[in-house]
């Protein structure tokens, strides 16, 4: 049979993107077992528990492994090859359904070196995770005494497992013989194996790991209703204020037309509609310009379908799903970005289109890899398992080139020729006109700082919960709410975005491009000061590797939301520059 002929950038797309999708196999994948049928136990990662980052392989510390022959395992995704998923096989030998007495599964012989590893681990409250069935279990590595002398190593695993039918829906876990640490000794590890019938539904399983006091409780739905207020608040304090003081203005306009040339001379000189001529200037650095705000627009389109996908899958049940459906939704919404990017590059008059399309392109994925592989560099000095594989990061830069790269020259293509002429309502004068003085609080600078003031303030609780659930152990879940709090943001960042500009162009001020997209973005620097309070108040946190890791995510995190917000307050901004000159009849 012929072969059917095949674009070698579109088979590498479409296998690169593979890449981020599950892969089905056969034993816990399909969730389903035979009685006596192999449960694998896999050993994730352990660390201390105030660093949850700060992750290192299971058998990093002297522990023994089962007799039971060794499983190969891969990374099924890219998400979870890039969250520093560790799984070894444990050396287990578990059954579906088949009870196993307490039995010893290997011995460890304890001299000074490997004594003193379990002390560090002890002394830094270090927990390990493992799974069965793709359900977490945590257990601790030990415990000391009272005077801080002696430490002691849990030694016995007591597991109960929960079945439904031919399904696990429940795993615990019991940590119990407590034996001292001391040199040139044998420690012998054992385990044992429970099942038992259970009433929990299969899609129900997660529920236990869910924490709805804490995502639920009254501050919660409080900061939820303040925000909804302050929406309703700012909406009509945007719609009163500039629909009355427009009118006003259009008021006084049309009056002037009946004016003599004489009394128009002395009417009044100033206000937004003096700079109509160049208010729809380009700004300045518009290939910059354009970049930002087609990156802006594809974070919010990120943003809104992994949140959609999120209410919908509940993708918190799968290991590094999150993550790899991000990656796979940022890739394929890449046209949007150079369509919003390469169309207004396009109206500013911009003739360096492909470069503009590359800075557009590498923009986000350059922020995120540099900081990244930097961490990467600190991760593997600590030998941790957040060390990205050589081979994850050739797989990074080849999406980077070969789908998002591509897809984005198709949207700068289209957004260059469907809406890439200028149909500005006014035209723009051949000579700037010279900028007045203003009060001090009516200068750029001070809008920009004094922007990101109510939009922080919409979602600065929102916040917490989310970052104790990337920085703690908890799980979010209660994607609705974050729905909610990203629609309160845009609305909350383009009304204020509206009232800045309008005090701007009213002082004559035509610089309002650049204005309204720093005055949203810089929600990302009180965002930036909130992760410090954060880190210093909220955790305990310590350590080069953990401390480097949480302020370099989080910069990229704020300058993410912050290019968002900036976006997004430019576009409701322009809506709304274009309205009210287009109603304006200018000579």
């Amino acid at each position: 049979m012929r072969p059917l002929p095949c674009v070698p950038g579109v088979a590498a797309a479409a296998a690169l993107l593979l890449l981020l999708l599950p892969r089905a196999r056969a034993d816990e994948h399909e969730h389903t077992y035979q009685d006596k049928e192999e449960v694998v136990l896999w050993m994730n990662t352990v660390g201390p528990y105030h660093n949850r980052q700060e992750t290192y392989k299971y058998f990093s510390l002297p522990f023994c492994v089962g007799s039971k022959k060794s499983i190969s395992h891969y990374h099924e995704t890219l998400g979870e090859a890039l969250q520093g998923v560790e799984l070894e096989f444990s050396g287990l030998d578990i059954k579906f359904k088949d009870d196993v007495m307490p039995a010893t599964y290997c011995e460890i012989d304890l001299d000074k070196e490997k004594r003193d590893a379990f002390v560090y681990a002890i002394k830094n409250h270090y927990w390990y995770q493992m799974y069965i069935d793709d359900l977490p279990i945590w257990g601790i590595v030990g415990e000391a005494d009272e005077n801080g002398e002696d430490y002691y190593l849990w030694t016995y695993k007591k597991l109960e497992i929960g079945f439904n039918g031919n399904r696990i829906v429940d795993v615990n876990l019991t940590s119990e013989g407590k034996v001292k640490l001391v040199p040139n000794t044998k420690i012998q590890m054992s385990y044992s194996v429970k099942w038992k019938k259970s009433d929990v539904k299969f899609e129900d399983r997660f529920d236990k790991y869910l924490d709805p006091s804490f995502f639920q409780h009254r501050i919660h739905w409080f900061s939820i209703f303040n925000s909804f207020m302050m929406v309703i608040f700012l909406v009509g304090l945007v719609s009163m204020i500039l629909m009355r003081t427009l009118r006003k203005d259009y008021a006084r306009y049309s009056k002037e037309e009946e004016m003599d040339d004489m009394d128009r001379d002395l009417g009044d000189e100033y206000g937004w509609k003096q700079v109509h001529g160049d208010v729809f200037r380009p700004s300045s650095h518009p290939l910059i310009f354009s970049s930002l705000i087609g990156s802006g627009c594809q974070i919010f389109a990120v943003s809104l379908i992994v949140i959609i996908v999120a209410m919908i899958e509940d993708l918190y049940t799968e290991r590094g799903s999150m993550l790899s459906t991000a990656i796979f939704v940022y890739a394929a919404t890449s046209p949007v970005n150079g369509y919003f990017g390469g169309s207004l590059y396009a109206r500013q008059g911009g003739r360096r289109w492909i470069k503009q399309m590359f800075i557009g392109a590498f923009l986000i994925p350059a922020m995120v890899c540099g900081t990244a592989f930097f961490i990467n560099f600190i991760a593997i000095y600590y030998h941790a398992s957040r060390a990205i594989p050589f081979g994850t990061m050739v797989a990074v830069c080849c999406i980077c080139f070969f789908v998002i790269l591509p897809l984005n020259l198709v949207g700068t293509i289209l957004g260059r020729n469907l809406s890439g002429q200028p149909n500005f309502p006014c035209r723009v004068n051949a000579v700037p006109r010279p900028i007045p003085e203003k009060k001090w609080f009516m200068e750029p600078a001070v809008i920009v700082c004094l922007g990101g003031i109510l939009p922080f303030g919409s979602i600065f609780i929102e916040m917490y919960f989310i970052f104790t659930s990337f920085w703690a152990y908890k799980i979010y879940y209660v994607y609705g709410f974050m729905m909610l709090v990203l629609v309160i943001l845009c609305i909350v960042t383009v009304c204020v975005t509206i009232v800045c500009t309008y005090f701007l162009l009213n002082a004559e001020d035509y610089r309002w491009q650049w204005t309204s997209f720093l005055s949203a973005a810089s929600t990302a620097i009180y965002v930036y000061m909130y992760s410090f309070y954060y880190y210093f108040f909220k955790t305990k946190m310590y350590g080069l590797f953990q401390t480097s890791f949480y302020f370099g995510y989080m910069a990229v995190f704020s300058t993410a939301l912050g290019i968002m917000c900036g976006a997004i307050g430019y576009m409701g901004t322009s809506a709304f520059v274009r309205k009210i000159y287009t109603n304006v009849k200018i000579d």
